[in-house]
């Protein structure tokens, strides 16, 4: 019965994994993510980013997204739904709003890496700075199949908007990451 109850403590830590009926492993350690692009965070840590897209739309957007993106009324999104893997391993689902007027064609491009760079090198978009709140989530059960995970994992849904160098929002992200794999580090200058 102590045995049991420190592997389940273990797993809620991120420090084992259980695949029934083969057993309990050591997990991997996590990796550490600034604020940020995924694919220049997961590239500067010595590891291979990758994005599958599951769907990109042209879009209405809701009220939260028009509020979060300051858009006008009549004002379109490009959306795209992207799982995120590093080393081949599903690591989050990033759903990302683009201002339609800012990003004519994108939905056209087979993009499968960074769409910050995308936003830069075809758009010449100066990405200036990005803010972001964390929240702790339990992962429904199309996002953990999508992750990987059992139903009921632990997950940290980051909600990140982005600003050009004009101070306009270009950028508007829900992404939901996997809790046992990945951990946020944030840094504050006190100057």
């Amino acid at each position: 019965m102590t045995a049991r109850q420190a592997l389940s403590l273990l797993e809620t830590e991120g420090v084992v994994y259980r695949r029934p009926p083969r057993g309990t492993f050591v997990a991997e350690p996590r990796v550490r993510f600034h604020i940020g692009s995924f694919s220049e965070e997961v590239s500067r840590l010595g590891r291979h980013p990758a994005a599958k897209l599951l769907w990109a739309e042209h879009q209405e957007p809701t009220p939260s997204v028009r509020l979060a993106l300051e858009l006008d009324d009549g004002a379109a999104v490009h959306v795209f739904h992207r799982l995120r893997t590093v080393d081949d391993v599903p690591f989050a689902l990033e759903t990302t709003f683009l201002p339609a007027d800012l990003t004519p064609g994108i939905l056209d491009l087979a993009d499968e890496g960074s769409l910050w760079a995308t936003l830069r090198d075809r758009y010449g978009i100066e990405l200036s700075r990005s803010t972001a709140v964390l929240e702790s989530i339990v992962l429904d059960d199309s996002s953990s199949a999508q992750l990987n995970v059992r139903p009921g994992s632990a997950g940290t849904l980051l909600t990140r908007t982005t600003f050009g160098a004009d101070g306009r929002r270009v950028e508007f992200a829900r992404d939901v990451y996997r809790a046992d794999r990945a951990s946020f580090e944030v840094s504050v200058d006190l100057s």
